[in-house]
């Protein structure tokens, strides 16, 4: 499928936008769940309260925009979007995250963006050169190293980054994330990146809104946790997505995802004002270098030979030019 220039890149600054949004979630979350020494919402709480919150701003927005049902054939990727997006890919993470460390999840889960784009080559059947490939590559061993290096920093004397079984977990987060992205952005051209998340957070409401009563904290909670709380629901699972999944499908799926590469250097950036953590060279020295990747990346991402469909109007000049150089030249009379 040939993207328009234009198209391309406003995608590729929506993906941006989506994922700074997303990359906030870290600290949010954090702010929103407190520590182990001073906890506030419970993690469950905060994973499907989110999705009840999102769920239920989506339902005012579809009655107040008068959004038509999704036709018969949208369902099922709607459906898959809730199971990746709304269920899967936040279970899944809750349940590694009670065995390993965040730092420790971060090395598995930086392989999405490469996930999302063999993902979206499958499903979507489009396709780019092998530079894409190696830089998309790149960018994900880039941002593992990374991770690796704050995982062995962060850890104790003694104890090193090593495989455990919640990696499974992990891996099938990435997975159900990858398809949840992917088929939303399917239907997204013809329902619209807004109704989508919408459809999708609405479908997820009979699960969620009744797990948030029950899960609801009796205990007094932080202001400051109700904040990083709303802003979750408010951002991460739902405004964000406006822009993620319009990005998607403007842009590309397969070409959009490698913008999730910036996501865990966006959050350490959120994090110095929210938390107060410091920013290192190290840090920085590895964003430059992956934001390289995503930028090659995006130059290559086109298949051998494709090329951006001109503006009508210069493709009609082309075509008449050759023609009246025909009429004037004497071969042509």
């Amino acid at each position: 499928m040939k993207l328009d220039l234009k198209d391309e890149t406003l995608g590729m600054w929506l993906g941006v936008l989506g994922v700074a949004m997303f990359a906030v979630t870290l600290p949010m979350t954090r702010l929103a769940t407190g520590t182990q020494e001073a906890p506030q919402l419970s993690p469950w709480f905060v994973t499907l309260g989110r999705a009840a919150l999102a769920g239920l701003l989506s339902a005012v927005f579809l009655l107040v925009t008068r959004s038509p049902r999704p036709a018969a054939h949208q369902w099922k990727s709607l459906g898959v979007a809730v199971l990746g997006n709304c269920i899967g890919f936040p279970l899944l993470l809750a349940y590694a995250l009670r065995v390993v460390t965040a730092s420790h999840a971060a090395v598995v889960t930086a392989l999405l963006p490469l996930v999302t784009a063999a993902v979206a080559a499958w499903v979507l059947h489009q396709r780019a050169r092998l530079g894409f490939w190696v830089c998309a590559v790149a960018g994900s061993l880039l941002v593992v190293v990374f991770s690796v290096l704050r995982a062995s920093q962060a850890g104790h004397a003694g104890t090193g980054f090593g495989f455990e079984w919640a990696d499974l977990l992990l891996v099938g987060a990435v997975i159900a994330a990858s398809f949840g992205y992917i088929y939303g952005a399917q239907v997204t051209p013809s329902l619209g990146a807004e109704r989508v998340i919408c459809w999708v957070c609405v479908m997820a409401l009979p699960f969620t809104l009744p797990a948030t009563l029950a899960l609801w904290p009796t205990q007094p909670i932080a202001t400051t946790s109700w904040l990083g709380f709303v802003y979750v629901g408010m951002f991460s699972m739902w405004i964000g997505f406006f822009a993620w999944y319009r990005g998607l499908a403007l842009g590309g799926a397969l070409r959009v995802s490698q913008t999730q590469l910036l996501q865990p250097f966006l959050s350490i950036l959120a994090s110095i004002p929210i938390l107060g953590e410091p920013l290192d060279l190290v840090t920085l020295g590895f964003a430059v270098a992956v934001v390289a990747t995503v930028v090659i990346g995006k130059r290559l991402s086109q298949p051998a030979g494709a090329a951006h469909p001109a503006h009508p109007a210069k493709a009609a000049a082309r075509k008449i030019a050759p023609a009246a150089a025909g009429k004037a030249s004497p071969r042509g009379r």
